[in-house]
């Protein structure tokens, strides 16, 4: 039932562009039924995290779909899905002959990572498609500096000349998303494009271990390190109720720019973990380690799903969703993310290699979580 609700996003998030798109909220029904106009759907891309969730939502409310892929990549979940999919097989670098001369009703971009492939998709589709929604990121704010975390906020579309060494990469990624979404409203138009922001997205199919992590350390208990204040707040969202949520903006026609953040409610980042744990039986002992100039000299700024309050991070976890949510974004409850997620994470699709790592590996944080707790208790004392 549903409620009203990559490493350290560090390298994922840069500044922006002005907003375009007009950001009057339209308030939508949501409809769970099949819809009764049947679309046709072309996604670039497709196979990963987001894109098998999405053909899901979408055959099961009767669409067509195709995916544009360099068919590499194997799906790791709804695997069988893909036997009802037409496979278009090019590389959008050099090679859309796959997409010339076909009609589609709309195209979600997910797979736009360089702008010049969104701005080369946007240009040839531009009258084979209805509508073009770009999968952009909440990184067009970087920094994530001030309070107005909205639609309308001011975005920068180059990297400063004074960003340090540190910086460029986060700012590079942001400038790509958001010059992305300005390639595809200058050839849809406003009233043809859909541009969505997620924030962290998280649950089966994860490519990343940012969410998993915390399963995995929960379930394991014991002394756990929670970095920060106890009242920092935390935004994620449900990769299925983004997914469901796109399906639907594209069914409604709903062109304007979103953030796709959750969940429906303020949360703190204490109140996170306690409710992950809600769902294991292990004893823990939380450790709050809120002193920030320790946190930085042991590098403990970057564990995700939320992010310590640097100024330039201070907002991140503050993107106003209240534009989506009128739009139709639900939320499922935390407990419910966890139990799928958890179903996933011990499933076939994930190599137990990869589960082993998450606690063990050289990466694993837990590594030097024993260690970096012996420091703490020496300083306190």
């Amino acid at each position: 039932m549903k409620k009203s609700r990559r490493t350290f996003l560090g390298n994922s998030l840069a500044l922006g562009i002005a907003p375009i798109i007009g950001t009057n909220p339209v308030q939508m029904l949501v409809n769970d039924k099949k819809n009764e106009k049947k679309l046709k759907i072309l996604i670039l891309g497709g196979t990963s995290f987001l894109g098998p969730h999405q053909i899901a939502y979408a055959l099961k409310r009767g669409h067509e779909v195709s995916i544009f892929t360099r068919g590499k990549t194997i799906p790791k979940i709804h695997k069988k899905l893909f036997s009802k999919v037409e496979k278009l097989v090019g590389d959008r670098e050099d090679n859309l002959e796959a997409l010339k001369n076909r009609k589609w009703d709309v195209v979600i971009d997910n797979s736009g990572r360089k702008t010049k492939w969104t701005d080369d998709t946007a240009q040839l589709l531009v009258d084979q498609v209805g509508y073009y929604m770009y999968t952009s990121s909440i990184s067009v704010y970087y920094p994530f500096v001030g309070d107005d975390f909205s639609e309308n906020r001011s975005l920068v579309t180059k990297i400063p000349n004074d960003a340090t060494e540190q910086e460029q990469p986060t700012y590079e990624y942001g400038v790509m998303k958001a010059t992305s979404e300005l390639a595809t409203i200058n050839a849809f138009g406003s009233q043809r494009s859909i541009i969505v922001r997620p924030t962290l997205i998280v649950g089966p199919g994860d490519r990343t271990d940012r969410f998993p992590y915390w399963l995995a350390r929960l379930e394991k208990g014991g002394d756990i390190i929670i970095p920060g204040q106890k009242d920092e707040v935390v935004q994620y969202i449900d990769v299925r109720d983004l997914a469901e949520w796109m399906i639907r903006l594209l069914e409604n026609k709903a062109a304007g720019i979103y953030n796709g953040s959750g969940p429906g409610f303020k949360m703190t980042t204490n109140a996170f973990i306690h409710g992950i744990h809600a769902s294991y039986n292990s004893s823990v002992n939380y450790v709050q380690i809120d002193d920030l100039n320790f946190l930085k000299e042991n590098s403990i700024i970057g564990i995700q799903p939320w992010v310590i309050q640097l100024p330039q991070f201070a907002g991140m976890s503050k993107s106003d969703n209240s534009k989506a949510i009128q739009a139709g974004l639900q939320f499922r409850s935390l407990s419910e993310t966890v139990s799928v997620t958890k179903e996933w994470w011990y499933s076939n699709a994930v190599s137990q290699d990869r589960r082993d790592k998450i606690l063990s590996g050289e990466q694993s944080f837990m590594k030097r979580e024993k260690d970096i707790l012996v420091k703490w208790q020496n300083r306190k004392v």
